[in-house]
């Protein structure tokens, strides 16, 4: 006889995680793992750190998703989870970071105009990748995930200026690094063979 019953929604899957129930936290680690990467290479500087922190982020979720409110959405609180085990391995190994001048890094005349071209969703996050991981950590913060320069100051451990000046850096470091782009991609060859 076939198994009719609906598909579990993600807070029965925790709740039953939070349990030991090792079915259900395959279940909630399928789901999500695809969500948790995109949020994780967002922060860091290698596919091998986001997986790092996606792993620790669910250990989080199933050793203390006792901890979720229901009166919230589940997605949401749980991508703050991961933003803040993001933000935990930063602290934990800023001081391997090396930090570049970025006037240096991304050389470009500020006054080159040219349209920017539409790039899709990988490029974007692979120049916000390229960022120093000070930028790169402001701008995930403010930006994709809406933080306050105070919540940034706060988590990150440095002065409200300082996280509204790496803002300022980071986006004009991308602009710089679009307009290189742009440059880089050679015009199509329209020839009739």
């Amino acid at each position: 006889m076939a198994n009719n019953l609906p598909n579990e929604t993600p807070e029965e899957l925790l709740y039953k995680s939070v349990r030991g129930d090792r079915k259900s936290q395959e279940k909630l680690y399928r789901q999500f793992y695809g969500f948790a990467m995109g949020v994780c290479m967002r922060y860091t500087q290698s596919r091998d750190e986001a997986l790092e922190i996606v792993n620790d982020g669910f250990l989080k979720i199933f050793t203390k998703g006792d901890q979720y409110d229901s009166k919230f959405p589940f997605k949401a609180w749980f991508r703050r989870i991961i933003v803040n085990t993001a933000l935990d391995f930063y602290r934990s190994q800023q001081k391997h970071y090396f930090h570049e001048n970025i006037e240096e890094a991304y050389e470009v005349s500020s006054n080159d105009s040219s349209p920017l071209s539409q790039l899709n969703h990988e490029e974007i996050i692979g120049l916000v990748q390229r960022l120093p991981s000070g930028y790169k950590m402001v701008f995930n913060l403010f930006v994709i995930d809406g933080f306050s320069h105070e919540e940034i100051s706060n988590q990150l451990g440095i002065s409200v200026g300082t996280s509204k000046s790496n803002l300022s850096r980071a986006r004009e470091a991308l602009r710089k690094m679009i307009l290189l782009e742009e440059k880089a991609v050679p015009s199509p060859n329209f020839k009739d063979n």
